[in-house]
This record gives structure tokens, sequence and C-alpha cells, in this order.
């Protein structure tokens, strides 16, 4: 008799491990996962492995850098420094995307972070269940004030989550400053000591520095901090006097810890003025969403370039994803099986959208979206329900 309950229990014990294993699998649907989610890395492993597993046809992760993407091998200009490659057209039939970071979509939340008219009062924040549809939070008044660089500004604020799980944001603190703004949260709600980072304060000739981002690389543990700055002197053949004369190109610094910084490079010279550049990762390749700045004749659109390396060698630019307007501030989502890309639509006052399924086709979708009225250049993340709740409390 004990015999037969001992095998009963072990027959049932194996049965709701089996179904658990199951169920979790089952809401851990690659299609919709999202960019820049809250990570538990270990997990993340663990599904991306998972799900490279399940579809090794068309999804091996170990495949090289000419394999997944139709592209020649990465080789560096030979007469500049800038990290440029020269690319084919993509391989897109055969291109589902896996991302480096992963959540739980069921709870899971989308969020813009923003600012308003010059960046005065600082980061708003708004939410998203569809990523179309956008509320803003604390009714659209400023969760964090600016009080660091030469004009205390919080524009074009960019919020990631790290690898120490702490939300790690930096912002354009000045029209005309060498450096930028650093701060970080647990909740969103209160934030560290804000820093003043003169990542360009090596180039006396610099005049600005504009729109930072941040990437945290998984491979290295390392935050990338990337810009747009015009240095006097420098790439004079693409040089307009319009404009107030600048000529961008994106430079990076590295660091772990936020306190020790890597020397300033060149990240990225398209052979024109170019700002606001929005980097994510799909499969093991590094995707950056670019405005070309050109002036004579205008082009003041959306580009995208690729590379096998969040370092670079990055890609000559592809034709515009953007239409018939101006647009800047790109920021990127992966919703139900799409990419969609935001921007500004500075001269319209409004925001923008298009979408695609394979970073080759786009179509227009600034019909479908609704922000707050105002909002200006930002970034989406997702984040938990949890946190969610506790910003509607603010």
């Amino acid at each position: 008799m004990a015999r037969k309950n001992f095998k009963y229990q072990f027959i049932t014990l194996l049965f709701y491990i089996t179904y658990g294993t199951l169920l979790s699998h089952s809401r851990m649907s690659p299609d919709l996962y999202r960019i820049n989610t809250v990570v538990n890395h270990d997990k993340n492993f663990e599904i991306r492995g998972q799900y490279s597993n399940d579809n090794v046809w068309k999804n091996d992760l170990s495949l090289s850098f000419k394999e997944q993407y139709g592209m020649s091998s990465p080789s560096v200009e030979d007469s500049t420094e800038a990290k440029v490659v020269s690319a084919t057209n993509l391989d897109v039939e055969q291109w589902p995307p896996i991302y480096l970071e992963v959540g739980n979509p069921q709870d899971d939340v989308l969020l813009f972070s923003y600012f308003k008219g010059n960046g005065e009062d600082g980061l708003h924040l708004a939410f998203s269940e569809d990523g179309f549809v956008w509320k803003a939070l604390k009714n659209d008044t400023s969760f964090l004030s600016p009080t660091v660089g030469k004009d205390k500004l919080m524009r074009d604020p960019c919020i990631i989550i790290g690898g120490d799980g702490n939300y790690h944001m930096v912002w354009t603190v000045s029209w005309t400053d060498n450096g930028i703004g650093y701060a970080y949260s647990k909740d969103l709600i209160n934030w560290s000591e804000q820093q003043f980072i003169p990542v360009m304060a090596h180039e006396k000739d610099s005049r600005n520095t504009w729109a930072p981002e941040i990437t945290f690389d998984l491979d290295t543990e390392r935050y990338i901090i990337y810009w747009a700055s015009t240095v006097e002197g420098q790439f004079q053949e693409t040089k307009s006097e319009k404009e107030n004369g600048y000529n961008h190109r994106i430079y990076y610094t590295t660091t772990k810890d936020f306190k020790n910084y890597t020397k300033t490079q060149l990240l990225y010279e398209p052979g024109f003025n170019v700002i606001d550049s929005h980097i994510i990762k799909v499969k093991d390749q590094y995707v950056m969403f670019l405005k070309d700045e050109t002036i004579e004749p205008a082009q003041k659109n959306i580009k995208i370039a690729f590379s096998s390396s969040v370092e670079g060698p990055y890609s000559a630019p592809g034709k515009p994803i953007t239409g018939d307007y101006w647009a800047e501030g790109p920021t990127t989502t992966y919703v139900n099986g799409k990419f969609i890309v935001y921007f500004d639509k500075y001269i319209h006052h409004q925001y923008g959208a298009v979408s695609s399924e394979n970073l080759e086709n786009w179509i227009e979708v600034s019909d479908r979206v609704k922000f707050p009225d105002g909002a200006r250049h930002g970034t989406i993340i997702s984040v938990p329900r949890s946190i969610l709740n506790k910003l509607k409390k603010e």
C-alpha cells in the first residue's frame, strides 16, 4: 500500500512540474518581447537559448554576421577614423527578431520619457497599453526637475534598465554645454543626485552635446553613452553656413559604474551632419536609428545603419524610413510582431510613427498614434505594472 501511495505521489509531482514548465514557456511568446524591458539576466539567457532551440532552422544565434544579415564582412574605411562599413541589402525573408532583453509581456507596460517646452521643468512620463495611445502621468507635470549644466535643462531624456536593476537616465542639459546630465532611480520616482558628465570637455572647440542615449551591453557589462556634437574645424566638407553652422557627428564613452569613463571617441561618421542616434539589438546585430540633419539640400529624416558590435563599425545608412516631413528623436519598441519607430515631427508640433516587420519595408502609422500634447523627443521602455501603479499615485 505504501509503494502505491509513493508511486501515485511521484507521478502527480511529475505532472505538476511538466505542466508548470509548459505553462511558463507558453506565456513567454517571443512575438511579444519588447525592447529595454526589466530583466532578470539569468532568465534572459535561458529564454533566449530556449527560443533558439525551438526554432533552429531560422534562429540559430551562432550564425555569423554575414550569414544572418547578408552583409559583407565589416571593414573600416582606410581614409578615415570613422566607424563605417559598406553593406548590401538585408536578407529579411528569414529574419524574425530576437531581443537582447526580454520580460513577461503580461506583467509589463510601455513607458515613454519625454520633455516639454525647452526642457525647463524636467522629466515627463506617459504610458501605453498598446503602443499607440499614450496617456500622461502626474497630470503631465514633471517627475524630476533639472539641477545641473549651464542652462539647467532636461531635454531628450533617455531611460534604460541597467544590469544592476536600476533605471539610468541621461539627458541634454544645455544648447551649448560640453557635457550631459545623469541620474539613476529604483522606481522612477526617487532619483539620485544629478551628475554633470563633461564628455566633450577635452575638445576646446566643441560647441554642444545633444541628445545623449545609453545602452547596456550584456556581453561586457558596460554602459555605452553616445550623443551628437559639433567640433569646429572638423568635417569641413559637409559644413553649411545655415543653422548656425552646426555640423554634428556621433561620439561615445563607456562606463561600468558611472564614476569612471573611457576616453571619448568618434562612434559614427556617415559623411553628413547627423544627430539623434538610437541603438537597439536584434539577434546578434546592432541597429542604429539616426537623423540625417543635412540642410543643403534638406534631408531632416530618419535612417538606419547596422553593426555587429555596439561600438561599431556601422554600415552606411539606408534610404529614409520617414515621409515627406521633418522628423527627429527616433525611439523604438516591438509590439505584436512589428517594430514601431516613433519620432518628433517638430515642425508640426506632434509625434509620428512608422512600423515594419523586418526593418526593411516601412508603413506610415502616424495617424494611429496619440501622445500627450506638447511631448518632445524621448525614449520608450517596458516596465512592470507594479512600477506603473506607483507612478499613477504621484
